[in-house]
């Protein structure tokens, strides 16, 4: 049981981890799109690009998190059938 919720552990912290990671890349990527437009956008000159990439690293968190809840989840369901 104890290898179980190790093993369970690991891959919601990886998952959670490449996240973070892909979070950041995304908001990072649109915050260039953004300032290589032609005419940028007021919103798009006046954002922290630090809080931006938090909130994209945040984001990442929670959506790997879940991703690794969920594949657990669905391997745990199809090994007791």
């Amino acid at each position: 049981m104890g290898r179980k919720i190790d093993r369970l552990s690991l891959t919601i912290v990886v998952c959670s981890l490449m996240g973070i990671v892909l979070g950041a890349t995304a908001s990072q990527a649109e915050m260039n799109q953004c300032l290589a437009e032609p005419n940028p956008s007021n919103e798009c000159l006046t954002q922290n690009p630090v809080q931006k990439r938090l909130e994209g690293m945040g984001i990442g968190l929670f959506a790997g998190a879940g991703a690794a809840i969920g594949a657990t989840w669905q391997m745990g369901n199809s090994s007791k059938s």
